[in-house]
């Protein structure tokens, strides 16, 4: 005996569903859906405007000076009488400064991470999570004049007597450390908590301890997001702007002493883009090049992290 599908029960729509049963979209998630691709686009945009401000101005440098001698020259003086225009003294500063950060950061942010992911107690990790974190609100201009007028004078002088200039790459160094360490231990901390308990299980049933677990275990498996977290306060170590015009001095030079004075390509940018140059000047076009050079060493950074976030990324389900 045949059935009639359209007076059937067990076929008959449900109102607010489709055939196979499936609920219809809302309106609401259209909007969202609409609010997060304009927010996506606002990014690309955003990013796209920051390229084409700096193109124009950069091409017209380098149509006055070679590109090989911008990045291979030893000496930087483009406001002086006999300018010089190659930018690698800005290059060693910005390194030297942010890998002396970064060697203060990473394992204080880790650590930090690994403390707060397996061995604080849920009371305990929020408690200190948020004060961790507050770090990072604070204005870094902030930083730059506790580590010019209390910390070389009073730490790295007093306490550790170090002899060091009153601008110097240590002092900005170490307390750029303090301000990217909230970044990197927050991120490491929420991809160490994503890694599945069942793990954790695991390697506590099979006898090992808690260092073991969490250096062995969930270490490795959220390495991608602690690469992840390490590329993002790099990029804003290397971006820093106020510390480094503050506390590292303007001394653009090549050497590796951190207790003199350097100067970083950001802090040239802030330092001469104040309006004292006339604009159309070469002067003036060096801030663009400059500019434009820290966006290439920036993505660069960033796509080499994508890369190897992808490469060593674990996927559970």
């Amino acid at each position: 005996m045949s059935v009639d599908s359209a007076t059937h029960p067990a076929t008959q729509a449900v109102p607010g569903t489709s055939v196979l049963g499936t609920a219809k979209p809302h309106h609401g998630e259209k909007v969202i859906y609409i609010l997060l691709v304009l927010a996506a686009l606002i990014s690309v945009l955003t990013t796209v405007g920051i390229v084409i401000s700096l193109v124009g101005n950069t091409i017209d440098f380098f149509r006055e000076v070679k590109i090989w001698e911008f990045l291979t020259g030893a000496e930087w003086s483009p406001l002086f009488s006999d300018p010089k225009f190659g930018v690698w003294p800005l290059i060693n500063g910005t390194l030297l400064i942010t890998g002396i950060g970064m060697i203060v950061a990473v394992p204080l942010g880790i650590g930090s991470a690994i403390y707060l992911s397996e061995y604080a107690r849920p009371g305990v990790r929020k408690t200190l999570k948020p004060i961790l974190e507050v770090l990072a609100g604070i204005p870094t201009i902030v930083f730059g004049y506790f580590a010019l007028t209390y910390f070389t004078p009073d730490v790295l002088r007093d306490l550790f007597g170090v002899d060091v200039q009153v601008f110097n790459a240590l002092s900005a160094g170490i307390v750029m450390g303090f301000m990217v360490l909230p970044t990197i231990a927050s991120v490491s901390e929420d991809a160490m908590s994503a890694v599945p308990a069942a793990l954790r299980e695991g390697a506590y049933g099979l006898g090992a301890s808690k260092f073991q677990v969490s250096t062995r275990i969930v270490f490795p498996a959220a390495l991608s997001g602690i690469v992840a977290a390490v590329v993002l306060g790099t990029s804003r170590a290397i971006g820093e702007t106020m510390i480094v015009l503050v506390a590292a001095g303007q001394v653009p030079q090549t050497g590796i002493d951190p207790r003199q004075a350097y100067e970083t390509m950001t802090a040239f940018i802030a330092a001469t883009g104040k309006g004292d140059v006339p604009t159309g000047s070469i002067g003036y076009k060096t801030i663009f090049a400059v500019g434009t050079l820290l966006f290439v060493i920036t993505f660069l950074i960033n796509m080499i992290s994508i890369r190897f976030v992808r490469k060593f990324r674990q996927v559970y389900e």
